[in-house]
């Protein structure tokens, strides 16, 4: 089958070492394992590409800058220019990842025989106007309307996601798929000598980094933090880990090709997202906690949005924005190499089991089947 993979947004390279570049990846090898031959049609392609990947064919097209108007009106443009190239290569599936001002899956299977799958990873319109500025609002929710009503199956990486589109889409083929890992790539590897907490992700205030630190210099048993990931917030954070006198060590962001040796020596893995002021702000489908479950890793973690349905007796759930809990849950486990490594071995089989790319993708395609021989 000859799949089309589309994404608009400016802001995730396809090539890039974020969540969501990771997620575009990873979806794209489960399909050409398969022996589907994948096309990337892309804004922003981004230079870290994997040496399993470089022979991907992707096709460039440019946004232009300038202010929030005219940055919508060039996201339009790309998507139109990549409806007249998609429809001139010829595609039996059209991949999506949901992103603004898109509508090429809707054109494409208006005028071709191309089936559809809408990814939906977050409620951007929501997210665009609370963090961001948005100057076509109608045109926003046009386009959703239209990817939606168009798409053979609409996946959604959570179900609050699910909801937000169902709720502004009346939408019939939505379901919720969530994320998952390579659990080929991705597997247990020994722990190190000392007890190391293991921190993945963008250093942003959503992710409660913050409160991790502040566990550290609560803690009344001996581990160190290990933060893979950059961001606006690594200099607050350094400055917070002098300030508390706790050892923490920042190795930058990574390729996620480099993420099991980043992962390597872990004892635990940890994810405090905070706690949200408002309803539904938690609607992520945290890649951290898979890769953290992959690697046979027990997982400490906020209990916000889906984390309570991922981990049971994988690891350990605390309240959101406290760290002397955060703190108590961390000393129990490192004091605890025998329940370490039984949460660890739960974690891998449910990984496997449950979360592994091949089976996303499974699931999205069955979904979205009947999809063209």
């Amino acid at each position: 089958m000859k799949i089309a993979y589309v994404s608009v947004d400016p802001g995730i390279p396809v090539f890039g070492t974020k969540g969501a570049s990771v997620h575009i990846q990873e979806v794209v090898r489960e399909l050409r394992a398969r022996g589907h031959e994948v096309t990337v049609y892309a804004t922003r392609i981004g230079d870290d590409v994997p040496a399993d990947l470089t022979d991907l064919a992707v096709v460039p097209f440019k946004v232009a800058k300038g202010d929030p108007a005219a940055r919508e009106r060039a996201q339009q443009d790309a998507s139109a220019e990549m409806v007249r190239r998609i429809i001139a290569d010829g595609a039996d599936l059209i991949y999506e990842r949901y992103s603004l001002f898109s509508t090429v899956l809707a054109r494409v299977a208006a005028a071709t025989y191309a089936a559809g799958v809408l990814e939906v990873n977050a409620p951007l319109i929501d997210e665009q106007k609370k963090h961001r500025d948005l100057a076509d609002e109608p045109a926003a929710w046009g386009a959703l309307r239209a990817q939606v009503h168009a798409a053979g199956a609409t996946i959604c990486v959570s179900d609050p996601v699910r909801d937000w589109v169902i709720r502004h889409t009346d939408g019939e083929r939505v379901h919720t798929v969530a994320n998952g890992v390579s659990v080929t790539r991705i597997q247990p590897q020994p722990e190190a000598d000392e007890v190391v907490v293991t921190f993945v992700g963008t250093l942003k205030p959503w992710h409660g980094t913050s409160v991790l630190l502040d566990a550290a210099g609560l803690a009344r048993r001996p581990w160190r933090v290990r933060i893979v990931g950059d961001g606006p917030e690594r200099a607050n954070l350094e400055a917070q880990a002098h300030r508390l006198g706790v050892d923490v060590e920042f190795r930058g962001a990574v390729a996620p090709e480099d993420m099991p040796s980043q992962l390597a020596g872990s004892a635990v893995g940890v994810a405090p997202y905070p706690a949200s002021i408002e309803d539904g702000d938690q609607y992520f489908s945290p890649l951290k906690v898979y890769e953290y479950l992959a690697a046979g890793l027990p997982v400490v973690a906020s209990a916000v949005g889906q984390l309570p349905q991922i981990i049971t007796d994988e690891g350990v759930l605390v309240p959101p924005s406290n760290p002397v809990a955060l703190a108590a849950a961390l000393d129990e486990l490192a004091s605890d190499p025998q329940t370490r490594q039984e949460m660890g071995r739960r974690a891998r089989d449910r990984a496997v089991a449950d979360h592994s790319w091949s089976g996303v993708v499974d699931r999205i395609l069955a979904l979205a089947d009947p999809v063209p021989a």
